[in-house]
């Protein structure tokens, strides 16, 4: 049943210590270059992982996120950009707190894309997401994305009517050739900004459809989740199968070497957290970071300056 393809960069030295299956700590992603269907993945796959250990395997991941975060933020040669995209209560929110709640936030920034605003209307739709870019040195969090025009414009083509877009007057104008150069617009976009720095990490949270129904009961039955829950979910629960389509056209359109897809299964929400944390780890890993060096003549002005500190302490005596 899965269809993963496996792509280390780093295997984790604890995986046979802890006993876990080695598998499961590998990148789970959408081969680029091949056909793929959301139901070729598993939403419940955690592999032979022992839940014992998680706990602890996150804790020591979240402080070697949060290391490797300070030096991407003094080293100033690199953003990272996380993308999470999902059906309603995947866990995206759950899943940034968890495993981002180590960093430091002033190296690190959330953006949630909503309905786009009549401003951002008068724009190219990747407008608003050239604005919150991360700089360099910063880790950028995309609560969904620009995928959104082409998941929900895809399952809702009349939102593009109001979009101003050249050439596109009726639905009958909204073609296949329409949605391939979307998808060429969206992999040139990132592939631009990879050749510019910017890593891009794609997670889409995979949930079944039996398991959002739980959680949606869970946030009817909780009145301290109320609030999370609207009749809108519902009405677009309905569109799953147009939703599942057009994830799977995402997945073999847009999933590049430059810029691939994680496939995360999501029904297990701690494992989900786990292996999304993990595969951060090892990208922030890869990137071979290091503190900016300084020069031989700044060296001996700090020695200096070390000297007369301490000589200054010592006198205060």
């Amino acid at each position: 049943m899965i269809d993963y393809f496996v792509f280390s960069i780093i295997i984790i030295n604890s995986a046979k210590k802890d006993g876990m299956d080695e598998n499961v700590l590998n990148y789970l992603i959408a081969k680029p270059g091949h056909e793929h269907k959301v139901s070729d993945f598993d939403t419940d796959h955690t592999g032979t992982f022992k839940k014992a250990y998680i706990s602890e395997l996150m804790s020591e991941n979240k402080k070697k996120i949060s290391k490797l975060q300070n030096i991407l933020y003094a080293n100033d040669r690199y953003s990272v950009l996380i993308i999470f995209q999902a059906m309603d209560a995947a866990g995206k929110d759950s899943t940034i707190k968890s495993v981002m709640s180590g960093i430091n936030p002033q190296g690190c920034q959330v953006f949630s894309f909503k309905q786009p605003s009549s401003e951002e209307l008068d724009h190219d739709y990747l407008w608003r997401i050239n604005k919150a870019l991360p700089e360099k040195g910063r880790i950028g969090i995309f609560n969904r994305s620009h995928y959104e025009d082409v998941l929900i414009s895809k399952v809702h083509p009349e939102i593009l009517l109001k979009n101003k877009i050249p050439g596109i007057k009726e639905l009958k104008d909204i073609d296949e050739e329409f949605w391939n150069r979307r998808y060429r617009q969206i992999n040139d976009f990132e592939k631009y900004l990879t050749e510019n720095g910017t890593v891009i990490i794609k997670f889409f949270l995979n949930i079944s459809k039996e398991e959002q129904a739980k959680r949606f009961l869970s946030r009817i039955k909780d009145k301290s989740k109320n609030w999370k829950f609207s009749s809108f979910d519902i009405t677009e629960r309905e569109f799953w199968d147009k939703y599942m389509s057009a994830y799977s056209a995402v997945l073999t359109k847009t999933s590049k070497e430059w810029a691939p897809w994680y496939v995360i299964p999501a029904d297990n929400k701690r494992f989900m957290q786990y292996v999304t944390g993990q595969i951060i780890l090892n990208t922030l890993s890869s990137l071979s970071l290091s503190y900016p060096e300084i020069s031989k003549e700044e060296k001996n002005m700090l020695g200096v300056i070390k000297k007369n500190l301490l000589k200054e302490i010592d006198e205060d005596k």
